[in-house]
């Protein structure tokens, strides 16, 4: 069978099923919706293969041909079939194999009227040779802050490899939480923070309902870990900040949350029981390591309030904690196994002769504590507690602990034996990171020597730490950070956006492109910054 595609109305937004959609409370529609309702996706590449993704909505399960298409020849060159199901709320994978590496394709589902989903792209990885590589790096899409013009922004150019997503791809919240009221046209079912298996499908629905969310899915293959927001906010293997006693067993909501990522992102669906990490090589430029750092192994994460509870003496106390608790060597973000797998995998493309080592994952690694000068910036009439945090995260600052123990801050052991297997294995590391709706660049060391570089993105639409701030200009605020934490090389705060991290033979880029605004839709760049790190170097320059 031979397909008539036209790349160029591949493109444009009228041939995304539902781009007319742009109001996502059209979520509702799809409960009873029946046919293609969300579009498509492809993620998981290798060098022969990829999975493909889309969800049809039927009277019964339903069986769906995939066709994949070569763009060159409009021929079909690979495909299958796999059924759309209600157990798995209508969602449909298929993983494509024996492709070619390094090529793009076109492909489709089609149901057994003959009706067909929309068209997608996608590609594989390449193999051998490799001269460039980029990527589109997202993390932080809270809907009801705004419009995904990131998500926009990156839809319409054309000089992208892949997308990769390191999570907060939705917010568990309900109404009024954060934020306090919704933009209007951004409200997200159900009107209630999600608890249920029926709730969280329902949140996916919504979200998927974006046309700009649909657009980045549909051009490119896509790499995903969840963060916390995927399950509850400040989530570690036994429980989550925002999760209380009245909301049910954790362990549920966690299969819960696990389950429906798998029904509804463009990832394989592994047992609780299997690794839930992964490597991509990049031919012979790169090794990509996507881990995961919320469900598996995480420790609690430590609570200052906990640490002073009954002290009478803050200072010494800080002091007590930072040299008897704040380094245990037990306290770890990733788990002893998945830290092992870590080690070994850089040393396995560092001996392949791979040029770079990127390390994707969710929180910010680089260390950051807390200006003196932020006690001043506090305005009088802020909340006592916002008052009490200050004060206490200045103390703290002064004892050389960080402010935010949900990051790699808070795992000063476990990321010094990351650290250290990257200076064993002689890698050229790079650190990816979401989770902080802020832009930062780091030089990474261990012990006084380099490890590496780290590029943390800003948010889609999630407000930053200027929001805490209000009163005080960003350029102060930026200015105090970077000279509180010598690691730090650059930092952005008060603008979202996405990054484009691109890798060659001699240097690893990133720009941080940021958009115009969330409170219009918008596709609109209207700045970047780049900073790149040349191989060897492990450290950053100015471009």
């Amino acid at each position: 069978m031979t397909l008539q595609i036209d790349r160029r109305l591949l493109l444009q937004a009228g041939t995304f099923g539902i781009g007319a959609l742009t109001i996502p409370g059209a979520a509702f529609a799809f409960q009873s919706a029946t046919g293609f309702s969300h579009g498509v996706a492809s993620g998981e590449p290798s060098q022969d293969s990829v999975l493909l993704w889309t969800r049809y909505v039927g009277s019964s399960d339903t069986r769906l041909t995939v066709e994949v298409t070569d763009p060159a020849t409009g021929k079909v060159v690979g495909g299958g079939s796999t059924t759309a199901s209600s157990t798995r709320d209508y969602c449909a994978k298929l993983v494509v194999d024996g492709l070619q590496p390094g090529r793009w394709y076109y492909y489709r589902f089609v149901a057994p009227d003959g009706s067909a989903s929309p068209q997608g792209r996608t590609r594989t990885l390449p193999d051998g040779e490799t001269d460039k590589w980029r990527m589109g790096v997202f993390s932080c899409s809270n809907m009801p802050f705004g419009y995904f013009n990131a998500y926009a922004a990156a839809a319409a150019r054309d000089d992208l490899d892949i997308i990769m997503h390191l999570g907060d791809y939705f917010y568990e919240y309900g109404p009024g939480t954060y934020p306090d009221v919704a933009l209007p046209g951004r409200a997200v079912q159900p009107d209630h923070e999600i608890l249920t298996l029926t709730d969280y499908r329902l949140r996916y629905q919504s979200y998927r309902a974006d046309p700009d969310l649909q657009r980045v899915h549909q051009l490119w293959p896509m790499l995903a870990q969840w963060d916390d927001h995927e399950i509850a906010n400040d989530a570690w293997e036994h429980g989550a900040q925002n999760h209380q006693p009245n909301e049910g067993d954790y362990e549920m909501r966690k299969r819960i949350a696990r389950r429906t990522y798998r029904e509804w992102m463009p990832v394989h669906d592994l047992p609780d029981t299997e690794d839930q990490w992964k490597s991509y090589r990049v031919g012979d430029l790169a090794t990509i390591l996507l881990t995961e750092s919320r469900l598996h192994a995480r420790a609690k994460q430590f609570d200052l309030s906990e640490v002073l509870q009954g002290k009478g003496n803050i200072e010494a106390a800080l002091v007590e904690f930072r040299e008897q608790t704040y380094r245990d060597p037990a306290h770890t973000m990733l788990g002893l196994d998945q830290e092992g797998w870590f080690a070994d995998q850089l040393k396995r493309s560092v001996g392949a002769g791979e040029k770079w080592q990127v390390w994707a994952q969710q929180t910010v690694m680089g260390t950051l504590l807390m200006p003196q000068q932020t006690l001043d910036w506090i305005p009088e009439s802020a909340p006592d507690y916002v008052k009490q945090r200050s004060a206490v995260g200045a103390l703290a600052s002064k004892a050389g602990l960080p402010f935010n123990f949900d990051s790699w801050d808070g795992y000063p052991a476990a990321r010094s034996r990351a650290f250290k297997a990257a200076q064993d294995a002689d890698a050229d590391l790079v650190v990816l990171s979401g989770d902080s709706h802020n832009g930062w660049a780091f030089d990474l060391t261990e012990d006084g020597g380099p490890v590496g570089v780290e590029f943390a993105g800003h948010s889609v639409t999630s407000p930053g730490m200027e929001s805490y701030f209000s009163t005080v200009p960003v350029a102060t605020l930026e200015a105090a950070i970077r000279e509180t934490n010598p690691m730090l090389k650059w930092a952005n705060f008060g603008k979202r956006g996405y990054m484009t991290v691109e890798l060659t033979p001699t240097a690893a880029s990133c720009d941080w492109n940021f958009v115009s605004d969330i409170a219009e839709r918008s596709s609109t760049i209207t700045g970047s910054q780049n900073l790149t790190a040349r191989r060897g170097e492990r450290a950053l320059t100015q471009a």
